[in-house]
């Protein structure tokens, strides 16, 4: 099966670090973050004009829809994760016990409607120019479960470095995170995968190791079960066994992806300074 089907399009250039892209069906339009300059931004495709959705947003990073169609995201400034419903934004979780996060950086939603996030420390590094400079509180990075009828908060994944971008596999059955962290820090650029039962995941083991520096930052798990991640200046598109199917290049570093468009077969990915779009064959299992 072709995978890919299209060429790859620019759709928007101007952004210092673009990241954390959604589709919007409600507008349909595509969200995503420029980061260091601290703004959202929205793509429609019927006019294919880019416009400011928000400003002074406090860093805000990876984003996902709820059920109820509202836009669950991460903010680096507040250190939280938080909803925004119409242009109202509120807090979600901002806290693990009685320490902050440390940055929130990639969320998904489960299918019960617990909020699972990762929390690495980039938004509160010395010198970081996506958020503010703080200290690591609870001494770690982990992956948390947000549980919020009971207003309830747990680590799901604590035995990673710099966790970054996750996402479910289409039964949920698995937990894909990245490791951002990299050799510097003393392990590979990777992909993990963890077995979930009733909320707690079991132990983790890797799905891909990347080489060449490339990192998977962001990435999505379609309906058949492949992981469609970034990797340095490419997309790749990973088999449920841990094969590579397809690569696909781009001009500059990718930082996420996400499905999208009236038949939820395109791609848009954020690639540093710009946004763009790749026809597919698949969908996102996540798909409501």
């Amino acid at each position: 099966m072709e995978l890919v089907t299209g060429t790859l399009e620019k759709l928007h250039e101007g952004t210092v670090w673009a990241e954390g892209p959604v589709w919007i069906p409600q507008s349909q339009s595509v969200r995503w973050s420029d980061i260091p300059n601290n703004r959202i931004l929205e793509f429609n495709p019927a006019s294919g004009r880019t416009r400011e959705y928000a400003t002074a947003v406090e860093y805000t990073n990876g984003r996902t829809l709820d059920h109820d169609g509202s836009v669950v995201q991460c903010s680096h400034g507040r250190r939280r994760v938080e909803r925004d419903h119409d242009g109202v934004v509120s807090s979600i979780v901002d806290s693990f016990g009685d320490h902050r996060l440390n940055s929130p950086n990639d969320v998904v939603v489960a299918k019960d409607g617990t909020v699972w996030f990762t929390d690495p420390p980039y938004g509160i590094l010395p010198g970081t120019v996506e958020g503010h400079e703080g200290e690591q509180e609870y001494g770690g990075c982990y992956v948390f479960r947000f549980d919020p009828a009971a207003r309830e908060l747990s680590p799901v994944v604590t035995d990673l470095v710099h966790p970054n971008g996750l996402a479910f596999s289409p039964d949920e059955s698995l937990l894909y995170v990245a490791d951002t962290a990299g050799p510097g820090r003393g392990v590979p650029f990777r992909i993990a995968a963890y077995p979930v039962k009733d909320g707690r995941c079991g132990e983790g083991s890797t799905f891909v190791e990347l080489e060449d520096g490339r990192a998977s930052d962001g990435f999505r798990v379609d309906v058949e079960g492949r992981v469609w991640t970034s990797a340095g200046p490419s997309v790749r598109v990973y088999a449920p066994d841990g094969g590579l199917l397809a690569a696909v290049d781009v001009p500059e570093r990718v930082s996420n992806l996400c499905f999208g468009g009236p038949d939820g077969r395109d791609l848009y990915i954020t690639a540093t300074t710009s946004l763009y779009r790749l026809r597919t064959a698949t969908q996102d299992a996540a798909r409501r």
